[in-house]
């Protein structure tokens, strides 16, 4: 079955995203988002590899990771995985729990009212329509008050090595040299940051340079200049690296057009 993914940015609710994929194959290596994931499984059980454990989302079920938190998705090889993902600004939701920090604990919900609501959301996106918008907030704010616990997810960094990698990301990266900087051997710097992040720091560059060309995707044309401007040799290199972790190509992600598809 082919393969076919679609991408949808509204301007509502801090730039909400939607990702459509349908048969996907492509493994999303470890990474983390900004953003709350927010995951309608719809066809063959989702893995998601979180904490050293692998969970599982059967058809029907939602599957949520909180912003910053260190995951991979393994996808099934032969049939693919179908589903939609929700990706939701964490002050949005935050606004919903008397502006304290929202996390979920329960990282699958089975809850088929609600899946089938945001089901419903999915085919029918709208930047126009008020009601749209209303009852996505609704929505929302049932599965924070049902799911959502106190606690509050606090990711482990090391700011120094993120401001200096940060920096450096558009140049070509060197463990090595970086290491150097801060005065150590290779392995020494690669397991602390490790440690401290859960991403390799060419895993941690990657996604930053992947987050920059998302961006410049919004307003830019020439995809050779946005490749080469946020570190990468060419247009394929964006294009092999973007859908690892966004699941389309650069151009689906800057066009925003797409067909529903009805799952």
């Amino acid at each position: 079955m082919r393969n076919r993914n679609d991408f949808k940015r509204l301007h509502m609710l801090d730039g909400m995203e939607i990702l459509y994929a349908q048969h996907h194959r492509l493994d999303f290596p470890d990474h983390t988002h900004g953003t709350f994931n927010i995951a309608l499984i719809l066809h063959q059980t989702f893995s998601v590899k979180l904490s050293g454990k692998v969970l599982r989302a059967p058809i029907g079920t939602l599957c949520i990771t909180n912003p910053q938190e260190v995951h991979a998705t393994p996808c099934e090889q032969i049939m693919g995985n179908t589903f939609t993902t929700f990706y939701v600004a964490p002050d949005v939701l935050k606004s919903m729990n008397g502006d304290a920090d929202v996390f979920f604990e329960e990282k699958v919900i089975y809850d088929e009212a609600l899946f089938l609501e945001f089901l419903s959301l999915s085919r029918n996106p709208s930047d126009t329509a008020p009601q749209y918008e209303r009852r996505m907030l609704n929505c929302l704010a049932v599965l924070v008050q049902k799911y959502a616990v106190p606690s509050i997810f606090k990711s482990s960094e090391l700011r120094l090595f993120h401001e200096f990698l940060d920096e450096h990301q558009q140049q070509s990266f060197s463990l090595a040299d970086t290491a150097k900087k801060f005065g150590m051997n290779s392995f020494k710097f690669l397991r602390l940051f490790k440690h401290e992040t859960g991403l390799t720091p060419n895993r941690y560059v990657i996604q930053k340079r992947i987050e920059a060309a998302k961006d410049l995707l919004l307003h830019a044309d020439d995809l050779l200049e946005v490749a080469v401007s946020t570190g990468f040799y060419d247009v394929p290199h964006l294009t092999r690296e973007f859908k690892k972790l966004v699941g389309v190509s650069p151009g689906v992600y800057r066009n925003n057009s797409f067909n529903i598809v009805q799952f």
